[in-house]
C-alpha cells in the first residue's frame, strides 16, 4: 500500500507535520488503524533502529524520527482505542538511584514504543522501591534499569534484591543498561539481558513479552 510506505518514509526523515498528514489521509482512505500503526509508524521506526545499530544513523535522526512517530500516534489514538487494539506489554523505565545521566534511557524508551510496547517513565535517581511499585501498579513485565557510571551501577543489584524481597521476582524480566554494564555484571547481579545498544534492547524487550 502506497501511503504505509510514505507514512514509513517520511517518519524516518523526521517529517512530523506531513507523517501527521498521511496517517489522517490513510483513515479518510478507510485503512485500518491498526495497519497504519504496524505497517506505517512502526514499520519505518523499526527501519531507524535497525539503522541506529549499523550506526547508519545517530541520535539526533532518532530522536526527531520518534518525535514524528509520536505525532503520528497522536492521530491515531483514539481509533486504535475504539478498535481494542493492545499495546504488546508495559515496561518500567528509569535511571538509578543517584545516577541523573537520561540520554540513553530516553532512547531505549523511544525504541520500546516502536516496538508497539507501552512505557512507564520514571525519569531519574529512580530507588529499588519506586521501580517495584511502579511494575506492581502498572502490572509490568518488563524492567529497565540504567547507568552512566560505576558508582552507580550497584544499584541494579538493589532493584533486583527488592524484586525478591518482594515476592515478584518471577513476574518481571530486569533488563540493565548504560556506559559501564557488561554481560558479566548482569549475570552476577541476576537480572535477565543485557544489550550494548538501544535498538537491541528493544528486541529483547518485544521478545520477553511475546
Amino acid at each position: 500500500m502506497a501511503i504505509l510506505d510514505e507514512i514509513s518514509s517520511f517518519l524516518q526523515q523526521g517529517r512530523a507535520p506531513i507523517v501527521k498528514e498521511k496517517v489522517q489521509e490513510a483513515l479518510d482512505q478507510g485503512l485500518d488503524s491498526k495497519e497504519i500503526l504496524e505497517k506505517g509508524l512502526l514499520d519505518g521506526m523499526g527501519i531507524i533502529g535497525e539503522k541506529f545499530k549499523k550506526n547508519e544513523v545517530f541520535v539526533p535522526e532518532v530522536l526527531i524520527a520518534a518525535r514524528a512517530m509520536n505525532a503520528g500516534v497522536a492521530i491515531l489514538k483514539p481509533y486504535l482505542v475504539e478498535a481494542g487494539v493492545q499495546s504488546k506489554g508495559t515496561a518500567v523505565i528509569g535511571t538509578v538511584k543517584g545516577d541523573l545521566h537520561d540520554i540513553g534511557k530516553n532512547l531505549v524508551k523511544m525504541m520500546l514504543e516502536g516496538k508497539g510496547i507501552n512505557v512507564i517513565d520514571l525519569g531519574v535517581d529512580v530507588s529499588a522501591d519506586q521501580f517495584v511499585q511502579s511494575a506492581v501498579d502498572n502490572n509490568a513485565k518488563i524492567v529497565c534499569c540504567s547507568a552512566l557510571l560505576t558508582t552507580t551501577m550497584n544499584e541494579m543489584k538493589n532493584v533486583v534484591t527488592a524484586f525478591v524481597e518482594n515476592g515478584i521476582r518471577d513476574k518481571v524480566k530486569i533488563m540493565v543498561g548504560g556506559a559501564p554494564i557488561t554481560q558479566s555484571f548482569c549475570d552476577s547481579i541476576g537480572a535477565d539481558s543485557y544489550t550494548a545498544d538501544a535498538a537491541s534492547a528493544a528486541d529483547a524487550a518485544l521478545a520477553f513479552c511475546s
